[in-house]
């Protein structure tokens, strides 16, 4: 499959005539390809990134476009829809914002505040919980679970990890709300679900291309304490956790589970 990154987004400042200008950087996750193009802000528009896209690559469509920047990505995507070209919003573009990096242009997307989930979501109980690395994808890839995400590079294996390394986790017990729960976070596409100090504590996590749910608050030290040993395992397993939402704690049935990675 023929994955490309792309952005397109107004430089950090304007020409020496007071022009703004528009850049659309696209590479692969290499870097072994890339094309840029700038337009004045007055063409900046969804024709002008079909035609540019089109003169990048040819004859050989790429299957899918990545895209990390909210405000790219309604151009990009009508760009796509053009060319019938899949778009991907996602913040996993490592090659694309390096490339930013060094062009010393800003690749941090602005967050709002975190959000409280809604009550029609909020299950009856939770816990931290680890997984050996070893027992990650078996544990779960032959389970019939309705909502599996489990990507490759995620996959412990594939990072390196020792088979012993704790890997951290959040288990959520849905009760009924379980599934309701389960595919309203397929739909907010979990990223990262992270500790956050305060008055009071929180779980927050970090979802879509610049998301960010309240899962739960708390001001229990051993809660508190549970939690800081949570951020401390991902530190050790280079930011890899997991979420697991079930119906209760019997074991016998899953309904979500998703493989995740603290952002760098």
């Amino acid at each position: 499959m023929k994955i490309l990154q792309a952005d397109f987004y107004r430089r950090p400042s304007p020409d020496a005539s007071e022009q703004v200008f528009w850049e659309l950087l696209i590479c692969d996750a290499t870097r072994s390809f890339e094309y840029e193009a700038t337009c004045l802000q007055s063409a900046a528009n969804s024709n002008w990134v079909t035609a540019q896209i089109q003169l990048a690559v040819g004859e050989k469509f790429p299957d899918v476009i990545q895209v990390f920047r909210p405000q790219s990505l309604s151009l990009i995507e009508a760009a796509g829809r053009n060319l019938g070209i899949n778009v991907e919003p996602t913040r996993r573009t490592l090659a694309l914002k390096q490339w930013l990096q060094e062009k010393q242009y800003p690749s941090v997307v602005d967050k709002a505040p975190p959000a409280p989930l809604p009550e029609n979501l909020w299950g009856e109980q939770w816990r931290f919980a680890t997984l050996p690395a070893v027992d990650v994808e078996t544990r779960f890839s032959d389970r019939p679970i309705p909502i599996l995400h489990m990507p490759e590079y995620l996959k412990p294996i594939n990072l390196g990890l020792a088979s012993t390394v704790a890997i951290p986790g959040v288990v959520i017990y849905g009760g009924r709300r379980s599934m309701h729960l389960a595919r309203w976070l397929q739909q907010a596409r979990p990223v990262a679900l992270n500790y956050i100090s305060g008055a009071p504590d929180g779980l927050i996590l970090e979802a879509g291309l610049a998301d960010r749910w309240i899962v739960a608050t708390f001001e229990d030290r051993e809660v508190t304490t549970a939690a800081q040993t949570y951020q401390q395992r991902k530190q050790q397993s280079q930011g890899l956790h997991f979420l697991l939402v079930q119906p209760d704690d019997s074991g016998m049935t899953y309904s979500g589970f998703w493989l995740l990675q603290t952002e760098d």
